[in-house]
């Protein structure tokens, strides 16, 4: 299903709710999209009529007939969005909305009523109907609903409650009462007033009579004067009408005179205009001459002039066409041959590239071959050093008898006394004075040979180290160094 455009009517909203709407969207054209869904609610507002049954402070029940006008608020999105979610779903006119409405109107209502006496009930009617219609709007506003009017008939009794009905036949006779009174004193105020308005009458027509003379001589003398002012009147207005019509008719005179004089400046003017323009005319023919007459003229001299002009343009053209030709062909010719040598370059750092890593692909070669030979002696000096019981002595001596050190060592003797032919004369002259045997000459030897071990004692204690097992061992220790 693709996209579909809904349009809602003038009193209706569209609620759309889905796919990228994070709750309810109020619209009242939309496209909807799919994964998205629309539904159309009123906004029209709905009369509830009610008739609520409550009761006052003195515990007086009585019936409130009552129609309210109620909708949704169309001035408040808040509340159109609260209407949408809790109210739209239902039927306006359904038992669900109207038993909702009405909980809220007889809620307020009896809880308003029970704070009030019947009295100030029925003689405050409209401040009562002020009180429900704010404590019901304030109840209405968290569905989004308003109230658009409220109309509170009259109170009625709850059958088998008289108080409305014994308070009318209260107040209506007490009005049966109060007219009697009224009518005894209307024909006592009747009676007095006859007789008073007939003297009242007989005063007023003696004075009127008095009065009427007074005004009638007055009213003559005004009119006398009135009618001689009357005529002083008349005869100044017709000598300023007569003096407007003299000043008319020289105002006539004088406009006469100026139209004649307008009208012989306009034929002058006229004929001079006539010349005038003639003479214009002529003007331009002769203008129009001699712009004719210059432009053959340029035309005769300036088309030679236009053609050298041309030719030397196409000249200068092609010179310049050809030297652009020549600059091209050099810098093409540069451009090659700097390629050229941006090749030759490329192609001596290629090959120093390969031969660098050629080379180092040896070393690590090389590398990784004693590090091999490495890890093989060390595995073989491991494994002679096991064999040999750990006796780090005898290994190094193994290890120097196999390597030839021994014998090299010799050789090396050899050669540095190689030549010398030494002559050694040993000289005895017997035993010595101290008892000895013979063999003295063998002394010195005997002294090297005993001062060998504290020689080898005097190394272990600074070094460690211990001599061969071929030269002996020290007292009190082993021949394997650490």
């Amino acid at each position: 299903m693709g996209f579909v455009y809904r349009i809602a009517s003038p009193s209706e909203y569209l609620a759309i709710t889905g796919y990228n709407i994070n709750d309810v969207k109020l619209a009242k054209k939309a496209w909807i999209a799919p994964g998205q869904r629309c539904a159309r609610f009123d906004i029209s507002p709905v009369n509830y009529t009610f008739e609520v049954q409550a009761m006052s402070a003195e515990k007086l029940p009585f019936v409130l007939p009552a129609v309210f006008t109620i909708g949704p608020r169309a001035d408040d999105n808040e509340c159109l969005l609260r209407y949408a979610k809790l109210i739209s779903p239902h039927d306006k006119l359904s038992h669900h909305v109207n038993e909702l409405v009405k909980g809220v109107i007889e809620g307020e209502t009896r809880v308003l009523a029970a704070s009030m006496t019947m009295e100030q009930i029925f003689h405050g009617a409209k401040s009562f109907k002020q009180a429900v219609f704010e404590s019901v709007q304030l109840e209405l506003d968290q569905f989004g609903l308003i109230i658009y009017n409220a109309n509170v008939k009259q109170l009625v009794d709850v059958p088998g409650h008289e108080y409305f009905s014994y308070l009318g036949q209260k107040t209506q006779q007490e009005a049966v009462n109060q007219a009697k009174v009224d009518v005894a004193e209307a024909r006592m105020k009747g009676e007095v007033g006859a007789k008073v308005r007939e003297g009242m009458t007989r005063q007023n027509a003696a004075k009127v009579d008095a009065e009427t003379k007074v005004y009638t001589v007055k009213r003559q003398g005004e009119g006398s004067k009135e009618e001689a002012r009357v005529q002083s009147e008349v005869q100044v207005f017709r000598n300023e009408r007569e003096a407007e019509v003299a000043e008319a008719n020289a105002e006539l005179a004088m406009k006469k005179a100026g139209w004649e004089r307008q009208a012989r400046v306009a034929e002058v003017e006229a004929a001079k205009a006539v010349a005038i323009r003639d003479a214009q005319l002529q003007v331009e023919v002769e203008r129009t001459n001699a712009e004719r007459q210059t432009e053959k003229l340029k035309a005769e001299h300036l088309s030679k002039a236009v053609v050298d002009y041309e030719m030397k343009v196409q000249q200068a053209n092609w010179e310049l066409y050809n030297r652009q030709k020549a600059a091209e062909a050099l810098l093409f010719e540069q451009e090659k041959q700097a390629e050229a040598r941006r090749a030759v370059a490329d192609a001596d750092f290629f090959a120093r590239q390969r031969e660098a890593e050629a080379e180092l692909y040896a070393k690590q070669k090389e590398a990784e071959g004693l590090a091999a030979m490495g890890e093989a002696q060390s595995v073989y000096l491991s494994s002679m050093l096991g064999a040999l019981g750990g006796n780090y002595g005898a290994l190094r001596d193994y290890l120097m008898v196999s390597k030839g050190v021994y014998q090299e060592m010799a050789r090396i003797n050899a050669d540095a006394i190689r030549g010398l032919e030494p002559k050694i004369s040993v000289w005895s002259n017997g035993a010595a004075a101290g008892g000895e045997g013979d063999g003295g000459a063998m002394k010195e030897m005997a002294g090297v040979y005993r001062m060998l071990p504290p020689l080898l004692t005097t190394v272990n204690e600074q070094t460690g180290m211990l001599p061969p097992a071929w030269m002996g061992t020290l007292s009190g220790g082993t021949s394997t160094s650490r």
